[in-house]
């Protein structure tokens, strides 16, 4: 027998339910917000992510899918979705046009060859979105209320986390203090860690090991050593989430997985599924577009792991949907089939291909879920009629064929 691969898996059955439940209510938000439906390429070029990832990130370090085509080119599965919506929105030159915002929203899968365990796997999905030449706080608050509303929609109760990476003013400055602060201590610190002090030391804050956290317990504060630009709008921003009345926490150590981010950074947490565990996660990206050559456009956007938060969506009740076709003869069962054709124009229908009794249909309409059973016994086809039984009101009607 063959296998899905370690660390990929089928949606299938009643997952695949929630699976299109979580798609379904997270696009329909989207929508009312702006945002239209974009969706890219899995297989890309791999200095795509190499370029706005970043060579610090453990995703390009360690965990992409890459390989050379038989066209020799050097490609991977896309890790993440960001990177290849900036692609698309340069290739396209929405770049170039001025004072006009773009907003996307997309979901599929992504890639990363990490150790399998519950909620991440190596062949996973995002929801996300994207929004383009809005240089305005108001956009972040926007964009955090957004999944907010996603999560209420979906039963999720979260914790919101929120930083500021500063800018290109005010990054050099606090590199230089952090460095100062790592140095003596680099021996102490994780493989991965003294890595980053040399590429990326900011990295180092987002590091997972306990002991590094321990020991970078003193480290300067980025919040500390913002520009006034950016302290202004860190400060609009709690300003803003205050009034809404959303509950958040400042983590000075908050710097996301990727390279590309400044300004605001904010992570959605849940402690349903582990401690503290990302189940969303965003912020701003200036300089992105700049850096897949582009002009220079500012963006801002989120993504949310869909194996993440799939144990903790609250599914809707089920509810009886649409008729069930059922006859005693296969003569009936003909008519059925015709009948089936127009009512799928406006309605869900499913239809018994084997002529049955009417008990047996009525046990087969109640597993299907339908709210009707329209049924074809004898009488009812000499006569030009149907027999209609309302699941759920329980309510009996004759009604003539053609007027159905």
């Amino acid at each position: 027998m063959i296998n899905a691969l370690r660390g990929m898996k089928d949606i299938t059955f009643e997952e695949s339910k929630r699976f299109i439940y979580i798609i379904e209510t997270a696009s329909k938000i989207a929508q009312n917000y702006g945002y239209g439906y974009i969706e890219t390429p899995i297989l890309e070029e791999t200095k795509l992510f190499k370029r706005s990832v970043g060579e610090s990130s453990d995703i390009v370090g360690k965990e992409m899918y890459q390989f050379i085509d038989k066209g020799e080119n050097d490609v991977c599965m896309r890790p993440e979705g960001t990177a290849g919506v900036v692609r698309a929105f340069v290739q396209a030159k929405l770049d170039r046009v001025q004072n006009q915002k773009h907003r996307f929203y997309y979901y599929g899968a992504m890639f990363r060859y990490e150790k399998p365990q519950k909620g991440r796997l190596r062949e996973f999905h995002q929801f996300g979105c994207e929004s383009f030449g809005e240089s305005s706080v108001y956009e972040d608050f926007t964009i955090i209320s957004m999944i907010g509303e996603i999560f209420k929609a979906l039963g999720i109760k979260y914790k919101l986390k929120i930083n500021s990476l500063g800018c290109v003013e005010c990054m050099p400055t606090y590199k230089e203090s952090l460095i100062n602060f790592l140095t003596p201590i680099k021996e102490e610190l994780c493989n991965d860690c003294q890595r980053r002090i040399d590429t990326n030391p900011i990295r180092v804050l987002d590091c997972k090991n306990p002991h590094c956290q321990e020991l970078i317990t003193d480290s300067p504060k980025l919040t500390f050593n913002l520009c006034s630009s950016c302290d202004s709008d860190f400060e609009k921003l709690k300003s803003l989430l205050n009034s809404a009345n959303v509950n958040y926490e400042i983590d000075t150590n908050l710097v996301r997985g990727l390279d590309y981010y400044n300004k605001t950074a904010f992570e959605f947490v849940s402690d349903e599924i582990g401690s503290q565990s990302a189940i969303a996660g965003g912020g701003r990206y200036d300089r992105l577009v700049e850096f897949l050559d582009g002009k220079s456009t500012p963006a801002v956007g989120f993504a949310l792991g869909i194996e993440r938060i799939w144990e903790l969506v609250k599914m809707p009740i089920s509810t009886r949907e649409g008729y069930y076709f059922g006859a005693m003869n296969q003569e009936g069962v003909e008519i059925l089939l015709a009948l089936a054709q127009k009512t799928r124009l406006t309605q869900k229908v499913s239809v018994e291909y084997a002529p049955k009794k009417l008990q047996a249909h009525l046990k087969n309409a109640d597993k299907a879920n339908a709210q009707y059973l329209l049924f074809l016994g004898e009488d009812e086809l000499k006569e030009g009629k149907v027999w209609i039984k309302n699941l759920e009101t329980k309510e009996e009607t004759i009604r003539l064929m053609e007027d159905f």
